[in-house]
């Protein structure tokens, strides 16, 4: 509601509480539109305008689910606001889970905070000064819209019950499966520095297991500063009597590489790397055939590509 000054409004709460304890908390936060003309103002001259945006824990907490998973508070259009005074602009995300960006291309670059504590203000600085290298990489989808999220026919339920009936088609699985575009795929992470990637190779041990294979492939950073790739190894099943994802993340490894160092790395993969549930003999199974095996730096960014046999 909109508060004029000097004018009282009155506030009604009603509550029920059928048994046990309970809390009550009534506050109220000031909207950011009330804020964008001094921070067009700001931006306009600036050299490089950092917006800092994201949710409370009032928001992002235990035991509740968000009502939506666009940014709260008219933060979406202080981006725009700002990215159109300055084209220069960062935008700082401090979330615990994926948000919608509909200022996404409007913007030069995008810092997923987190929740980083007491020390994210000293950690952001070093990483938007580049004093350190950045090398994480997303652990979730973040999806364009929340009509493409896999739980989109079944959340929120009805009468307290909500069916979890994406089955194995949960994340990446389900963004993939149905070829969606996304904003950010699983495993995506920029850095300041650039990663080659040679061939894949794939290798049976001597005296190993039918199942059991090691993945090599040679990393090169290619740019002029030290970094860190995390190597992400996926594994694609499309003969199993089954539905399976178009590919699973089996393994991974992060390498440290100096400018223009190049180092092997080697994953093991075993019998739960290709193995799927089967419901009618209750065991974990794999399907006999040929598999393909991926390299890459996220889900959608697959740099290398092998096959195995498996009888």
């Amino acid at each position: 509601m909109k508060l004029e000054k000097g004018k009282t409004v009155s506030v009604k709460i009603e509550f029920y509480q059928a048994e046990g304890g309970s809390l009550v908390q009534f506050g109220w936060g000031t909207m950011h539109n009330v804020l964008l003309p001094a921070a067009v103002e700001m931006a306009k001259k600036a050299d490089i305008a950092v917006v800092c945006i994201g949710n409370s824990n009032e928001i992002e907490t235990e035991g509740t689910d968000r009502s939506s998973i666009a940014l709260p508070g008219g933060q979406d259009e202080l981006v725009e606001a700002v990215a159109k005074a300055n084209p220069r602009t960062v935008v700082v995300l401090t979330t615990g889970s994926p948000a919608t960006m509909p200022w996404v291309d409007n913007v030069d670059g995008i810092v997923q905070a987190w929740f980083g504590g007491q020390e994210e203000g000293n950690a952001l600085a070093g990483v938007l000064f580049g004093d350190v290298n950045p090398s994480g990489k997303l652990p979730v989808t973040f999806p364009r819209s929340w009509e493409d999220t896999p739980a989109l026919k079944t959340y929120p339920g009805t009468e307290g019950k909500t069916e979890y009936a994406e089955g194995i088609f949960v994340g990446y699985r389900h963004y993939d499966r149905d070829k969606k575009e996304v904003l950010f795929p699983f495993g995506h992470g920029l850095s300041y520095t650039k990663f080659t990637y040679g061939p894949l190779e794939v290798a049976v041990l001597p005296g190993a297991s039918k199942y059991e294979r090691t993945v090599s492939v040679d990393v090169t950073n290619s740019g002029d500063r030290a970094g860190e790739e995390v190597v992400q190894i996926y594994v694609s099943d499309t003969h199993a009597p089954v539905p399976r994802p178009p590919a699973e993340l089996k393994a991974f490894a992060r390498v440290s590489l100096a400018p223009g160092e190049k180092k092997s790395v080697l994953m093991r993969l075993d019998e739960s790397s290709f193995a799927y549930f089967d419901a009618a003999s209750g065991k974990w199974t794999v399907a006999p055939g040929t598999f393909e095996i991926l390299a890459g730096s996220s889900s959608r960014d697959i740099r290398s590509r092998a096959t195995t046999e498996i009888r």
